[in-house]
């Protein structure tokens, strides 16, 4: 109810997901623009780093800005009290300056005393962050406008376990498979009885669930996750055009990258987990982009048997990346992803590492999972 309340005041809303979006960041955005602007509000949405192709599908994708320009309009204030003001004028005397002339009324003075300065309000009178556990997921887009985020209240929307409640108000679900199930039922409320998915909003908002299940392959699916699909689809959602983006489409790019990970994948036995890496150069070489390493940490290595999870790391943007996902169900990798200052679900976790390639830093995180993994199965065994 505070979520619809703080939606219905205000007027200009900006919508933020996390960096390098995924299916669901992207289709929570998209849907929440979507419904936002059927009910009259003007909408930014931005999310920092480049969007992968395999999105490109999803209605209203290049409406999505990767920079935020919080402007703020400067306020000159006089005081009308004792002098009347005339008229108003204002002229560029140079490049780098820029007068304005106020004129009294006739027989009137205006002293500097009468006039005062100050910034006005932001632009956006609600900011919506969608599927972020920190603002530091934000990324760049939130370090260089951290004043905003003091100025205009923030609603926080997410399913992850370790978020930090960083919003105003706070809508977090750790039952729902994805920050899209949470804004179905959103929007019902928003809508008073109508209802505001039509299929547009509908295959956004399939795309996120599909996406953050794996096409309802993932141990996190739920009954819920059914029945929300369901409804989805009743209202127009285009379930298969989702399957063929998303599970059924690669570019070529996409399968070299893959052959490299296949090649360098290694299986530590004793302590039950494969793993694999990816370089900068190895990325460029295929002629793609970090983004289509994604896939292939659920689609391929996590079919390996008689393991506990994957581990995939990549060099992205001047980091390496650790991609983790659990293949036996009694595993939390978001435990191995907090060693390393990362975060995530129990079945499917990250990590960043900065200022890093992965020669420098392969063997150290090697060697703390070992360690980890050494002791959870010794555990296990007594």
């Amino acid at each position: 109810q505070s979520v619809v309340e703080l939606i219905r005041d205000a007027n200009s809303i900006l919508l933020l997901t996390h960096e390098r979006p995924d299916g669901d960041a992207l289709g929570s955005l998209l849907a929440t623009a979507m419904v936002l602007t059927k009910l009259g509000k003007t909408v930014s949405m931005v999310a920092g780093g480049p969007i992968a192709p395999l999105h490109n599908f999803l209605p209203q994708i290049g409406n999505v800005k990767n920079e935020l320009s919080a402007s703020s309009d400067f306020v000159i204030s006089i005081n009308t009290a004792q002098v009347g003001v005339e008229k108003i004028l204002y002229k560029r005397a140079n490049d780098q300056e820029l007068n304005i002339y106020i004129t009294p009324k006739a027989g009137e003075l205006l002293t500097d005393q009468q006039v005062s300065f100050k910034s006005g309000e932001a632009q956006w009178q609600l900011i919506m962050v969608l599927d972020c556990s920190d603002t530091s997921r934000i990324g760049p887009l939130f370090e260089q406008n951290a004043d905003l985020f003091y100025k205009v209240p923030v609603i926080n929307i997410d399913h992850h376990p370790g978020n930090d409640y960083f919003g105003k108000v706070n809508l977090v679900d750790f039952t729902a498979t994805s920050t899209a199930e949470i804004l179905v039922s959103l929007f019902e409320s928003l809508g008073q009885g109508s209802s505001l998915l039509n299929e547009d909003v509908a295959t956004a908002l399939l795309a996120g669930i599909m996406s953050d299940t794996a096409s309802f392959q993932n141990s996190n699916t739920t009954p819920k996750s059914f029945t929300v699909a369901a409804q989805l689809v009743a209202a127009g959602a285009r379930q298969q055009e989702i399957v063929r983006h998303l599970f059924k489409t690669k570019p070529l790019s996409t399968l070299r990258l893959w052959g490299k990970v296949l090649k360098e994948l290694q299986e530590e036995k004793d302590e039950r987990f494969v793993w694999s890496s990816v370089t900068a150069a190895d990325i460029a070489e295929a002629g793609a982009t970090a983004e289509e390493t994604s896939g292939v940490i659920d689609e391929l290595l996590k079919t390996v048997e008689n393991v506990d999870f994957a581990l995939l790391l990549s060099e992205r943007d001047g980091k390496v990346h650790g991609n983790l996902r659990a293949v036996e169900k009694n595993v939390d990798v978001s435990q191995i992803a907090n060693m390393f200052g990362g975060g995530g679900h129990v079945a499917a976790a990250a990590f960043d590492m900065a200022d890093v390639v992965i020669d420098d830093v392969k063997q150290q995180i090697l060697f703390q999972i070992k360690q980890y993994q050494a002791k959870r199965i010794q555990g296990i065994a007594h």
